[in-house]
């Protein structure tokens, strides 16, 4: 049994090699490996035989491929007293966008993630850009001040990233059970802030428009319905 001061040594050694590893400048900004699992909010990555999950929003989850293939994601890597959370993006553009929003007052790591849930990338931009207010406090979590603030700290930051044209967000992707579909789409809208009523409301509308039954276009359109 180690003498209290041997522990004392030790734990002030161990706290150090945190701060060196975690707190520096040197973290986790890049993952490429296989995909293990992958839902609406988080995927777990396989790098090495060790599994890292990363939460991610939406417009990464619709780019992801199927189980078993081999995905590579920008990577931010959050650090908290209490915990280390890893926030995976598809492109750089999206990573760069994400890191804009969270240098805001009032917007989170994970309300950051929520934004790019809501809106795409080119859309959150245009409506910063066009002071639509109206548009961003659709985004459960973004409130009037919230929404003022990004639109005066970040008008002019965002114009840096430009737009972009179509992206590869339809591509064909192998379709689920219905009721399977249904139930991802809801419990990703859910888990975004949006009361279940009306996430299934909208959902609901969304298939009778006789949007395509894939988690994807239906939360896609659901989304654009909840904004109205």
């Amino acid at each position: 049994m180690q003498a209290p001061r041997e522990q004392s040594c030790f734990a002030i050694a161990d706290r150090f090699i945190y701060n060196l590893c975690f707190k520096c400048e040197t973290v986790i900004a890049y993952l490429s490996g296989k995909l293990l699992e992958k839902h609406a909010n988080a995927a777990i990555v396989d790098v090495g035989g060790v599994g890292y999950e990363v939460l991610i929003p939406l417009s990464t989850f619709y780019e992801l491929g199927e189980i078993g293939s081999v995905v590579s994601l920008r990577i931010y890597t959050h650090v908290r007293e209490d915990a280390i959370q890893l926030f995976g993006f598809n492109t750089i553009r999206e990573r760069e966008l994400y890191l804009r929003l969270i240098s805001v007052q009032g917007v989170g790591a994970k309300s950051g993630i929520t934004m790019l849930s809501g809106m795409n990338a080119d859309e959150i931009i245009m409506a910063i850009r066009t002071d639509d207010l109206a548009r961003l406090t659709s985004i459960p979590g973004v409130g009037r001040k919230t929404a003022e603030r990004l639109v005066i700290e970040l008008r002019d930051k965002v114009a840096e990233l430009g737009g972009e044209g179509g992206s590869s967000l339809d591509a064909a992707r192998p379709t689920l059970p219905a009721d399977a579909v249904f139930d991802d789409a809801l419990s990703a809208l859910v888990n975004l802030g949006y009361q279940k009523n009306a996430a299934e409301k909208a959902l609901k509308q969304a298939a009778h428009e006789g949007t395509d039954i894939s988690v994807q276009k239906l939360l896609r359109r659901s989304l654009q319905l909840l904004a109205r």
